[in-house]
């Protein structure tokens, strides 16, 4: 084979793991923890493993939208500890009517609606500061993340919300199943981030919206002049992002028993994370739901090698960090690559 030809074929191999650079780590790092530690592909293990992950892929699923778009949320581990504790509030102390005298408990399942359409409503505020008032993702949702962490304490004044399991005497019991539940023996958190995973790649590529998604992040401007109604389109994915946000905090909280306006600190890191390891473009305009799922199990999978393997927390997050900034170089080089 000629010189120019094997040169030729080397650049389309490397080219290829590029792009698949996400699963090729997956699988490397799989293959690394699995020869040092015989714990690491027992079925507990791997139960304990994909549970994590659900719950940091759910966060990405709905980051994934509003990085497509050329935004960022900073706010979505904040949102996620507030309806937490918009959940942890109604469950405990349900809604007094002053005027009537009452207290009412709701269902549990109307308390999840509840908090979910907090977590819309407080993402369609963020898109709103964007998409409207013109501000700058970053700011927006930074002031979004404080003022949605002061709101979570001040629901209790700092306290824990207990005992969320309800009382059959008030009709609210249930709560846990969302985050404890088994359903054809897969936990649900598992069956939540699938059918998530599936609904936003048809949304993203299937539909309209995703598309307008997808070039609102490629040329935002191009995509005015095209029609695209981009300000609707901005709102859209920030409630998506409130949405997944609010479920991951509801999650959490019917695992634990227990809501603590604490709860989600970090969580966008990794969320963010996730969604540039498994190759969406920080810029925008390209990357798959597919790929951020592929992210979220990266993350997954190194911390908890590194847990098995006896490595301090703080070397662990040395670790991620560095292999962040790698993908993020990856990508450069990717993007660079094919301009």
């Amino acid at each position: 084979m000629p010189s120019s030809s094997r040169a030729r074929a080397a650049r389309r191999v490397a080219d290829l793991l590029i792009r698949l650079r996400a699963l090729v780590a997956l699988i490397a790092l799989v293959v690394v923890f699995s020869a040092l530690s015989p714990e690491f592909l027992t079925s507990g293990n791997l139960s304990i493993l994909v549970k994590h992950v659900a719950i940091n892929a759910i966060l990405a699923i709905g980051m994934t939208f509003v990085i497509l778009s050329g935004g960022i949320d900073l706010s979505v581990g904040a949102i996620a500890g507030l309806c937490g504790m918009v959940a942890g509030y109604l469950l405990n102390r349900g809604l007094t009517i002053e005027t009537a005298g009452v207290t009412v408990y709701f269902h549990a399942w109307l308390v999840v609606a509840v908090a979910l359409a907090a977590g819309m409503g407080l993402g369609a505020v963020n898109g709103a500061l964007v998409a409207r008032l013109r501000v700058a993702p970053f700011i927006a949702t930074l002031g979004m993340l404080y003022v949605a962490r002061g709101l979570a304490m001040l629901v209790s004044g700092g306290a824990t919300f207990p005992s969320l399991g309800g009382v059959a005497a008030f009709g609210n019991t249930g709560f846990p199943l969302i985050g404890t539940g088994i359903v054809a023996g897969l936990p649900v958190p598992i069956w939540l981030m699938a059918i998530l995973a599936a609904a936003g790649t048809v949304l993203a590529v299937r539909t309209p919206f995703g598309r307008q998604v997808y070039a609102i992040g490629g040329n935002e401007r191009a995509a005015l002049l095209a029609g695209v109604r981009v300000p609707q389109v901005k709102l859209g994915v920030y409630v998506i992002s409130g949405f997944t946000a609010a479920l991951v905090g509801l999650i959490i909280a019917a695992q634990l028993g227990a809501s603590h306006p604490a709860t989600g600190e970090t969580f966008e890191l990794n969320a963010i994370a996730a969604v540039v390891l498994g190759g969406t473009s920080l810029m925008g305009g390209r990357g798959t739901i597919t790929g951020t799922l592929i992210g979220a199990f990266v993350i997954g999978v190194l911390a908890d090698g590194l847990v098995l393997l006896g490595v301090s927390e703080f070397w662990q997050m040395v670790i991620k960090g560095l292999v962040i900034v790698l993908a993020v170089i990856l990508d450069q080089f990717q993007k660079r690559s094919t301009s």
